[in-house]
């Protein structure tokens, strides 16, 4: 494993990682009994995230343009493996990114910090929906990222498998050469 591939897996399991400390709550939100308790501890854990020091919010979009960056420099070979696999995982990792510009950061600021004046006033049930729609969000990005860990492997698999049928191809070819010349 060189470099560039683990330019995108070191993300790529880090949003993991934080997806699955999310999904201690939204596994609740999405598939439990929806009470009061559960709704509250939501509302606590991503107001908790929300106001994080700005050092782990850097810490979350370096991250995601580290990500960015190893996949621009595995697509700079542009060969099939890089077309299909990173291509592929690239596209993904955007979808990724754009689920999380439009549905996380937008329901963490309506839980943490909602509206509560004027004709846009956001209500109690607007905090719960904004939180069901967060862990759904979260839900589809773990999908994302172990669509590119699987796409990934997949390409690793793919050159392996394409160096050991070179490789017996080569040994078939010098085997007939020396059955030639012994001829």
């Amino acid at each position: 494993m060189g470099f560039k591939h683990a330019a995108i897996l070191a993300p790529v399991s880090f949003f993991l990682g934080v997806l699955f400390i999310c999904f201690n709550v939204d596994h609740r939100i999405l598939w439990g009994e929806l009470t009061e308790d559960v709704v509250n501890d939501s509302f606590h854990f991503y107001t908790t995230f929300f106001n994080a020091p700005p050092a782990i919010k850097a810490l979350l979009h370096g991250m995601v343009g580290v990500g960015l960056l190893g996949f621009l420099a595995k697509l700079h070979k542009w060969d099939e493996s890089a077309v299909f696999f990173d291509g592929s995982s690239l596209a993904v990792y955007v979808f990724g990114i754009v689920v999380y510009l439009t549905v996380t950061v937008n329901s963490l600021r309506t839980i943490a910090d909602p509206v509560l004046e004027g004709d846009a006033a956001e209500s109690r049930e607007d905090q719960i929906m904004a939180v069901r729609v967060l862990a759904a969000g979260n839900i589809i990005m773990a999908g994302c990222l172990g669509l590119i860990l699987f796409l990934q492997a997949g390409q690793e698999w793919a050159s392996r498998s394409e160096a050991k049928a070179i490789a017996q191809w080569e040994a078939e070819q010098r085997k007939d050469n020396a059955e030639k010349k012994d001829q």
